[in-house]
């Protein structure tokens, strides 16, 4: 009889490294790690979907005991209800929906849920537990044209990885962008030189909140033709860092190094006069001196004042702004959408432009979510005369 495995209530456990490295793994009640858990988690220690997979996982965990099942016992269907219960939104047969209180997953969550079940699966199958559900999850089908576009010259193996348990809605472009004049009406409502600062930033660059209070000063090289010697306009580095005071990472793992106190590589950003601009004025009239850690961003009151500026920091500060200014509830991401439609349109649809200006990892990301043809435009205007067959 199969040994039960998950007792009382599991947790995630943060890890700190003397490297500066952070992970996560999940804990029993008694402070014990789960090695089933932990084996499958540092896999992705460091790749920045750690910290993702771990919460996702404790939360299937949790739901395997309150169903009485354990790793060798649950079955594929079992997983196919598990993802019915975190994306119901409304009231599912014998009972109330899996995470009371809580919102259901969105598509992108029920993708990343399926990833992480998936893999976690996969991984017990190559302990010799539950052979049979990972034959069924370990499933094949036929490469599609965006497959073939992502291989080198074009070419794909025969069959490509699938997961029956990813949700089957199709992806949409994103909606979440900026109401019209958003920026100046924000900037009047804060009086910070940070605050304007931050939103000049998040618009003309297209920062994440994590990429933004990351920076560290010696990242930025705002003049022309800098010592780095990788970009002749000014620019800046965004570099992933972990174990930070504040908490803020980069989402992307660029490659980068310190050579002669000047920081090369990363994700670099081409940086705005506007940008420019809000930056000198903060840093001369805001910036403690006495800040020793050398990031951008610091905190500007109370008893943490001159310490570095945590992402939900700057999250709370756009909302709040959104709500004095009368435009409901900004967040910071809504400048990444409006920016990456802005570059599409000033580049006429170069997706590889738009890749690039704001740090996505492929052109089928920014073309899936944020690429659009303007109604209005001649080419398509046209496009359709021809079909309707008309001059």
């Amino acid at each position: 009889m199969a040994r039960k495995l998950l007792l009382g209530q599991l947790r995630v456990q943060e890890i700190s490294h003397r490297d500066g490295r952070v992970s996560y793994t999940i804990l029993q009640p008694g402070g014990s790690i789960l090695d089933r858990a932990d084996g499958f988690l540092v896999r992705y220690a460091g790749a920045g979907t750690d910290r993702t997979y771990a919460y996702l996982l404790v939360d299937h965990l949790r739901w395997l005991e309150s169903e009485a099942l354990s790793f060798e016992s649950v079955g594929f269907q079992d997983l196919q209800r598990y993802m019915g219960a975190v994306g119901a939104e409304v009231l599912i047969p014998f009972g109330s929906p899996w995470r009371v209180g809580k919102k259901p997953y969105g598509d992108s969550a029920l993708a990343g849920a399926a990833s992480c079940l998936k893999g976690f699966y996969l991984h017990q199958a190559g302990l010799g537990f539950n052979r049979a559900l990972a034959k069924e999850l370990d499933l094949r089908r036929l490469p599609t044209k965006a497959d073939r576009s992502r291989s080198l010259l074009g070419h794909a193996a025969r069959t490509v990885a699938s997961n029956p348990l990813a949700p089957r809605r199709p992806r949409r472009r994103h909606p979440k962008m900026l109401p019209d004049g958003a920026r100046g009406e924000l900037q009047n409502v804060v009086s910070s030189l940070r605050d304007r600062m931050a939103i000049d930033w998040l618009s003309d660059g297209g920062f994440r909140a994590g990429e933004l209070c990351g920076l560290h000063l010696s990242d930025l090289h705002l003049r022309e033709n800098a010592e780095c010697g990788e970009c002749r306009g000014p620019h800046a580095h965004v570099c992933h860092r972990d174990g930070l005071s504040n908490r803020a990472r980069a989402k992307t793992k660029w490659s980068w190094r310190l050579e002669g106190g000047v920081i090369r590589g990363g994700l670099i950003k081409r940086v705005s006069p506007a940008m420019i601009h809000s930056y000198f004025a903060y840093m001369m009239s805001e910036y403690p001196r006495e800040a020793a850690h050398g990031m951008l961003m610091v905190q500007q009151h109370g008893l943490s004042r001159g310490l570095p500026w945590a992402a939900e920091g700057l999250r709370k500060m756009i909302s709040r702004a959104g709500v004095r200014a009368r435009l409901g509830r900004i967040r910071p991401h809504q400048f990444r959408h409006s920016f990456a439609t802005a570059v599409l349109d000033a580049s006429n649809g170069n997706l590889v432009v738009a890749r690039d200006a704001g740090g996505w990892a492929s052109v089928e990301t920014v073309d899936e979510i944020y690429a659009h043809v303007d109604i209005h435009d001649p080419i398509f205007d046209a496009a359709l005369r021809a079909v309707w067959g008309v001059a």
